[in-house]
């Protein structure tokens, strides 16, 4: 029973988180005189005289405190207490047990029923409303840590539509920046060109491209713009658009001569102009490193710029290698930077090799990165027999193999190579 206590118990206190109470006693006395008192208290009391009624009120409208006697007819305190946490609901409700029991074994048999507290008979009014109170304070602290679970779900539920919709424009986006590079293989009479662009990310700031004005005459090149994303992106199909293959008009490395034709300007020429556009368009900070030459298909005379991009390499048909050019300063950096062109002759069966330092500066299983004399390694663990885009493929399959685990893809993968096969 319920021991009464000083005035002060019988005064009206208001709780935060515990506004609506389920009394469950047998006894309708024992009912009567909890739920006088935590009336006075503030509280919203509903009475049930047995478990099969208490569970028929939780299942309809869930409380935030259960009182329950632990001895009723048919369903038991701790029985009750066990159907009660397997309803199907959100909402968490303190559970105290009324007792005459005060052995550990009984109080862990209803601690694991699912028990919050314990109270023994006779009941003190303050002993209750103390109780009730750090019952209180529990269910504040979590149903705070509900409300702010809901939010966090709320704010990555946006996440993730706002993630899908970036991701879809990714898509879109990899899509239009593919299409720069409609060819990824193209013969020129003998001759020919393949081209390799594996983005590390969705999209990438590398680009790889060829173009001819006419028979006879090819220019190629390989690009690798500063930093990654979307904003290395937008810079490659601004050179895609500088560099066309399909607008000779637009494309500044060729020039219309006599209204009729158009021929390719000089490398080092062509590297001149990028990094005076580039450095008069407003708001852009990105430069980028650029191997770009010009090849006769007939006599086989090579020439070649590099700006900060690596060096390009000789592969000639008899077996020797040779790294071409001094490295240069990349485009975009500095205005009325002097650009140095490479000469050079091509037999018939040479190929020239052009890649990005997403090969070289690739991290191997060792830790180390591959540099020059493991791209080499490369090369010479490939089929002697491979062209074209075969080559490539191999060349790339063979540094998948050897990259770290750990780091993966840290940036584009990218090669344009041009194999001169005579007229």
């Amino acid at each position: 029973m319920l021991q009464v206590g000083s005035a002060e118990d019988h005064s009206q206190k208001v709780l935060g988180s515990i506004r609506h109470v389920l009394v469950v006693d047998d006894s309708r006395l024992q009912r009567r005189i909890l739920a006088s008192s935590l009336k006075k208290w503030g509280l919203e009391v509903v009475e049930a005289d047995s478990g099969d009624e208490a569970l028929r009120i939780c299942a309809e409208d869930p409380p935030d405190l259960v009182l329950s006697d632990w001895v009723m007819p048919g369903i038991s305190g701790p029985d009750f207490c066990r159907a009660f946490r397997d309803l199907e609901t959100n909402w968490y409700s303190y559970f105290i047990l009324l007792t005459s029991k005060s052995e550990k074994n009984e109080v862990a048999q209803g601690l694991d029923a699912g028990a919050d507290d314990f109270l023994i008979k006779p009941v003190s009014s303050n002993e209750l409303r103390a109780r009730i109170s750090a019952g209180d304070r529990v269910l504040g602290m979590q149903r705070e840590l509900s409300e702010k679970n809901r939010q966090i779900e709320e704010a990555l539920e946006e996440l993730k539509l706002a993630h899908d919709a970036i991701n879809k424009d990714l898509i879109q986006a990899r899509k239009i920046q593919e299409s720069l590079v409609p060819e990824l293989s193209r013969n020129f009479g003998a001759s020919r060109v393949s081209l390799l662009l594996e983005p590390c990310g969705h999209i990438g700031g590398d680009l790889v491209g060829m173009f001819s004005p006419g028979s006879g005459r090819l220019g190629f090149y390989s690009i690798d713009v500063s930093g990654h994303g979307i904003t290395s992106a937008m810079m490659t199909a601004r050179l895609g658009s500088y560099l066309s293959a399909s607008y000779p008009d637009q494309n500044l490395a060729m020039e219309g001569r006599f209204d009729r034709f158009y021929s390719l300007r000089q490398p080092e020429e062509v590297a001149r102009i990028l990094n005076a556009r580039l450095l008069t368009d407003r708001g852009v900070e990105e430069y980028f490193t650029m191997a770009y030459g010009i090849a006769d298909l007939e006599s086989g005379a090579l020439r070649l710029v590099q700006a900060g991009h690596p060096h390009p390499l000789l592969l000639r048909k008899d077996g020797t290698t040779e790294f071409l050019g001094e490295g240069g300063v990349p485009i975009g950096l500095l205005p009325d930077v002097p650009y140095t062109q490479i000469e050079t002759q091509l037999e018939r069966g040479d190929r020239v090799l052009m890649y990005s330092d997403g090969f070289t500066e690739c991290r191997m299983k060792n830790g180390e990165m591959l540099d020059e004399d493991g791209l080499l390694d490369l090369v010479r663990a490939c089929d002697p027999d491979l062209q074209g885009r075969a080559f490539l493929d191999a060349l790339y399959d063979k540094l998948s193999q050897r990259m770290s685990p750990e780091f993966g893809m840290e940036d584009d993968v990218s090669a344009t190579l041009f194999e001169f096969n005579g007229p």
